[in-house]
């Protein structure tokens, strides 16, 4: 396969579900930049994540691995990321995000020349001191988008002329608590919430999400959209700055989510360890530099994203994300472990264009249980497919018990994982 790519960006934002952009049909304009975008690339809208949750969907999407061979017993990166498949290829490497659960504690900057987690501690101890203490006071949990901006492109100009490069930029604007920020706060609703408030109702949402009212589950919402807007205008602030540097027209670009984010569909709120669409229905925008564009409904997965860009260097790809064929029959799977840490239940879901089927097997038992299915022929296909993945899961590797650093519990606190 040749391209005329020199350049290769990922965009990825955190908890962004499909069915909140503008450009899915959304009854508010949460997206106008993405819109954009979106018509003049190539938009698939049966766009799905390998899982659920970042510990899973993360490392999917920069391997191209189902996650039960991405990272080991311990959530810590197991296999080459497309990054290292990159660097070999003579590509500069940078990644830029803030999500402590992909950071280098769990070995995910692997293939990066330059991995920008937002984590202090292991850098300048004083410095780091004082960040947090900064920290705590604004009551900040993540890296905002300019931030995740003005650092990549401060790599991107560090580079020599003409030096390809692959970069990963991962907002985390759009994972709760949902704190929009300045004129964005009052963007959908009449109601100021502080960032305290806006933590503990996210945080109950979470705990006991029964409690949550009708009003504060729209409040939720209007808050998560105007993250959204934020979010999205500042991809465009960024697309435009490459475009100034000439760097886009001849970059493939790629734009999509971890996952989504629920907000009481199925009983439950932010996104836990299920396969249901509102936290698996992803927005995938594909823009190669030929200008190819128009809206493909053939089902994808965000596995498809890093078998696209390694089949141009003699990889192997069943689908390609830049020439893509409608093939409404085709079959995307996911997969998830169960919510605790010793949940001996791993969740398995197959989804064609019209039709999805989900199961739930037991570790222990190997008994499989059919959750959600819309025919006997998809139910078959997934038990074939789960016994593919029992024997290539069987033979697992357990990773090292290490502890993380206070920052990084810290973090994972704030943002609902603990």
């Amino acid at each position: 396969m040749t391209t005329d790519w020199d350049n290769i960006i990922l965009l990825s934002a955190d908890a962004l579900r499909a069915d909140h952009l503008s450009c899915h049909g959304y009854h508010r304009e949460t997206s106008p930049v993405l819109d954009d975008l979106a018509s003049d690339s190539l938009h698939f809208t049966n766009a799905y994540s390998a899982s659920s949750h970042t510990r899973e969907a993360v490392p999917a999407l920069l391997t191209g691995e189902y996650p039960d061979t991405a990272i080991d017993a311990k959530y810590r990166l197991a296999t080459d990321t497309v990054a290292k498949t990159l660097s070999e290829e003579g590509f500069a490497t940078a990644g830029f995000h803030s999500n402590p659960f992909v950071s280098r504690a769990y070995a995910f900057d692997q293939g990066f020349d330059t991995f920008d987690d937002d984590l202090h501690f292991g850098k300048h101890k004083v410095i780091a001191l004082a960040q947090r203490a900064l920290d705590k006071l604004r009551n900040r949990h993540y890296a905002r988008a300019e931030e995740i901006n003005e650092r990549s492109l401060e790599w991107l100009d560090s580079l020599d002329d003409d030096e390809p490069f692959f970069l990963w930029n991962h907002y985390m604007d759009t994972h709760g608590p949902y704190e929009p920020p300045g004129e964005y706060a009052t963007l959908y609703t009449d109601e100021t919430v502080s960032g305290r408030n806006a933590q503990s109702l996210y945080q109950r949402a979470i705990k006991d999400p029964d409690s949550i009212t009708d009003d504060e589950r729209q409040l939720l919402i209007d808050l998560y959209d105007a993250e959204i807007r934020y979010n999205d205008k500042r991809i465009g602030e960024f697309l435009a700055a490459l475009r100034e540097r000439g760097l886009l027209e001849n970059s493939l670009v790629v734009f999509t989510a971890d996952h989504g984010d629920a907000f009481g569909e199925h009983g439950y709120y932010e996104h836990p360890r299920y396969l249901h669409d509102e936290i698996t229905h992803v927005p995938l925008i594909v823009r190669p530099p030929n200008d190819d564009s128009g809206v493909v409904e053939t089902p994808v997965s965000t596995l498809d994203i890093v078998s696209t860009i390694e089949s141009a260097f003699g990889g192997e790809s069943e689908f390609s994300l830049v020439d893509p064929v409608a093939d409404a029959d085709r079959r995307v799977f996911s997969q998830a472990r169960g919510e605790k840490e010793d949940s001996h239940l791993r969740r398995y879901a197959v989804r064609t264009a019209e039709d999805v089927c989900l199961c739930e097997r037991d570790r222990e038992s190997g008994e499989i249980e059919f959750t959600d299915s819309s025919g006997s022929e998809l139910q078959l296909e997934l038990r074939e497919h789960v016994e593919a993945r029992v024997a290539v899961e069987n033979g697992e590797s357990v990773g090292d018990d290490e502890d993380v650093d206070e920052e990084i519990e810290r973090r994972l606190e704030a943002l609902g994982y603990k």
